[in-house]
């Protein structure tokens, strides 16, 4: 969980560096590139916490 969060962190980081470095340049490319890392980082969280309460799904099945 840890990993993920330095990960989700970094993304969110590199997104706002982007759209900073976009609207001093007046461009659209690294806008749309901020806003593509960010929904990396939101999917990314998405999943992770999806995948967690499936596994915890999973382990609560009695075993046959």
């Amino acid at each position: 969980m840890i990993v993920i969060l330095f990960i989700v962190v970094g993304l969110v980081a590199w997104s706002l560096h982007l759209m900073q470095e976009a609207v001093e340049h007046q461009e659209f490319s690294l806008m749309l590139a901020g806003t593509l890392v960010a929904a990396a980082a939101a999917a990314m969280m998405t999943v992770y916490f999806l995948m967690s309460h499936y596994v915890g799904y999973l382990n609560q099945m009695p075993c046959t």
